[in-house]
């Protein structure tokens, strides 16, 4: 029961009616803001992946289902695969533009309209996965990559992890350097310059066509990611010779990026859920990847008849004096090139003694 205005005999009072009138009234006007607070919010994501591709189509759809439930329904993300929305590699635009909020995709992409952005994905011979995410988040990279990417209002984080990569799908053996000369082959980022200087003619596509192009013989040869990704893609059916190590790739790691002006339009908490939705699949993903591509491997191997075949020194001699030239050459096209070329050496200097201190070693000492 509710306690009505009375009068000091108990009867309800003509000014106290009017006082318990005013205060709903009230409490109805405040209920339609509350409301409004609480409404849902609505955000789009395009990515660069066929639908629920294993790996970063998986890790975008997961990143989504994320905001939605952490914010208990108050944010939801509509995602649009490749090609639904906008092409795959239109991405950065449509986040840019606003006509997405935010994306799902890598940064090599981008190496056309900012060269440095590659060294946010992988560049060749660089940072593991754990190396990377310390040079991001204790190195100083994210500042950087804050920097390079603020002209465009974009707002770019780590979200998601492929692991180590292959070094791709051949249709012919590498047995020489020669072998290299005239090759078709998609190697997006700083290794399709690196192969390029080596003769090879690197192709850019989209992932979606990369099957169709090996299969009908558009390109010679094709990297990807891992095995998991790459089983799921069926490059297996059109080339039998798979290539390690991905000197090209020795990081996957994947990138959100959101219209600076949707993100920080957020209330504070919904801000908050959305960065740490896209940080916990770094961790998730990458246990993930690295799970589904030892068993995708051994099927591989032993099911689709796939012979795994390691560079030839010479080869990979080759690959990694020309990386060191064309990583300076980069480096050399711009202030803040060079500043990230430096950051991202000056971390791969320090926490290379530790990696084979702490990694290497015991690997050797666990499997030999």
């Amino acid at each position: 029961m509710t306690d009505q205005p009375k009068t000091e005999t108990g009867r309800i009072s003509r000014r106290g009616l009017l006082g318990a009138s005013a205060a709903a009234g009230a409490s109805a006007l405040a209920a339609p803001a509350v409301a409004q607070e609480q409404a849902t919010l609505e955000w789009k994501m395009v990515t660069s992946w066929p639908k629920n591709l294993p790996g970063p189509g998986v890790t975008a759809q997961h990143i989504a289902d994320r905001i939605e439930l952490m914010s208990g329904g108050r944010l939801r993300v509509r995602l649009y695969a490749a090609g639904e929305l906008v092409p795959a590699l239109g991405v950065f635009e449509a986040v840019s533009a606003g006509t997405a909020q935010m994306a799902h995709t890598a940064s090599f992409f981008w190496q056309g309209k900012i060269p440095a952005s590659v060294y946010f994905t992988a560049i060749p011979f660089g940072l593991l996965p754990h190396e990377h995410i310390t040079w991001i988040e204790q190195g100083g990279g994210q500042a950087l990559w804050d920097e390079l990417y603020a002209p465009f209002g974009l707002r770019p984080v780590m979200a998601g992890n492929t692991g180590v990569q292959m070094g791709g799908w051949f249709k012919r053996e590498i047995n020489t350097l020669d072998d290299l000369k005239g090759l078709k082959i998609r190697m997006p980022g700083l290794g399709g310059e690196v192969m390029h200087r080596l003769g090879a003619t690197p192709v850019s596509l989209p992932p979606a066509e990369l099957f169709q192009a090996l299969d009908s013989g558009v390109l010679d040869a094709t990297e990807f990611l891992g095995p998991w990704s790459d089983r799921a893609m069926g490059f297996q059916k059109a080339a039998k010779s798979y290539y390690t190590p991905g000197f090209h790739e020795p990081n996957g790691t994947g990138e959100a990026l959101f219209n600076k002006v949707a993100l920080e339009g957020l209330p504070e908490d919904l801000g908050a859920i959305v960065l740490e939705a896209c940080k916990a699949e770094n961790g998730r993903s990458l246990a993930e990847s690295d799970w589904e591509n030892a068993g995708a491997l051994k099927l591989l191997q032993e099911e689709d008849g796939v012979t795994v075949r390691p560079y030839p020194d010479d080869v990979l001699d080759a690959l990694r004096e020309t990386s060191a030239v064309v990583l300076s050459e980069f480096a050399s096209k711009d202030a803040l090139s060079q500043r990230i070329y430096d950051s991202h050496m000056a971390a791969r200097a320090r926490l290379a003694p530790w990696s084979d201190v702490a990694m290497r070693r015991f690997l050797e000492a666990r499997d030999s």
